[in-house]
């Protein structure tokens, strides 16, 4: 490896973030990390020579890409890479990662967490039991309480994130169908037991629609009024991705003159949520704030691809799971 390598990690929240990096870094490869916090003059300074850059937050910019002269690679420790300016860098000869599906299992995991709630109005529950109410009320709504066993599910994005989704529920002995704009292997297709389908079948057929696709130009908004219209009056739609995929004003519309049961939303359109957002009215959706990615398992893998990432291209190698452009 080069011995020039420089890897900086700008806005990290945890000591052990750093010191997991520095302990899977070869030899000649040199890692700067800098805390939250952290004055616009310093990110200036040490990205000058880096190689790679991990940005946390909004800690980066075009202004950051052009200061660091030999920045081959921007690495994310997230799925998602929409606050980055992924085009303009393109241009420039920087590329975009993600982080290689590194939090794709706690995502997973969460989405059908999700479905479970939305299915079950838990969040009606807790909060009834915590105002001293305990189960008033829910007795005489039998009906609207359901198992996710036998049930449809419709994923739209079958990448790493949706696959995942798709085997755990598998377990639920759910029916899979999945809509993708990208082929998919039949031995991925497979693995996951899930069915390619039109948009608009798995719309119209499926009893809960999960989304698992990234935010760009194509996708903002690809759930909308037409989408509602189309969808079951006793579908759940989850949505773990990126809150702009949804149509947020036609979604309130839609649950309202109760053309879908409910949602599961761990993200919106606007973040941080407004509190006078009108979804957070209703009894039949559970709103998360943007967490489904956060577990220890998901940093660890995302930091160690990190480092994966730095040492291909500090090798002359193409970097993996990289963004293209949109």
């Amino acid at each position: 490896m080069p011995p020039k390598a420089k890897l900086v990690y700008i806005g990290y929240r945890h000591d052990w973030e750093v010191e997991r990096l520095k302990e899977r870094a070869p030899a000649g490869l040199e890692i700067v990390a800098l805390p939250q916090g952290v004055t616009q003059q310093e990110v200036m300074k040490a990205v000058a020579d880096a190689t790679v850059i991990i940005p946390w937050g909004r800690t980066f910019n075009l202004d950051v890409a052009r200061a660091a002269r030999r920045l081959k690679l921007v690495q994310v420790l997230s799925a998602g890479t929409d606050y980055l300016p992924v085009n303009e860098m393109a241009e420039m000869g920087i590329k975009t990662a993600n982080n290689f599906g590194g939090n794709a299992v706690a995502v997973a995991e969460y989405a059908v967490m999700l479905m479970v709630s939305a299915y079950r109005q838990a969040r009606v529950q807790i909060r009834q039991l915590y105002e001293g109410k305990y189960s008033q009320g829910f007795f005489e709504r039998w009906e609207e309480f359901h198992e996710l066993t036998g049930k449809r599910v419709g994923i739209i994005g079958l990448g790493r994130i949706g696959s995942r989704v798709a085997k755990r529920l598998a377990g639920w002995e759910c029916e899979i169908v999945y809509y993708d704009v990208a082929k998919i292997p039949p031995d991925d297709e497979k693995a996951a037991g899930a069915k390619r389908v039109s948009l608009d079948e798995l719309l119209r057929t499926s009893d809960l629609v999960t989304l698992h696709v990234p935010l760009n130009r194509v996708t903002r908004g690809m759930i909308s009024d037409r989408e509602f219209d189309l969808m079951k009056p006793t579908a759940i739609l989850v949505n773990t991705c990126r809150g702009p995929v949804v149509d947020e004003a036609a979604l309130t519309r839609a649950l309202k003159a109760k053309k879908i049961a409910g949602a599961g939303l761990d993200v919106q359109e606007l973040e941080p949520l407004s509190m006078d957002n009108p979804l957070l009215k209703m009894d039949n959706v559970v709103l998360t704030p943007h967490l489904a990615g956060l577990s220890i398992e998901a940093r660890e893998k995302s930091l160690d691809f990190a480092v994966h990432n730095t040492m291909r291209v500090a090798e002359g190698k193409d970097p993996e799971s990289v963004v293209l452009p949109v």
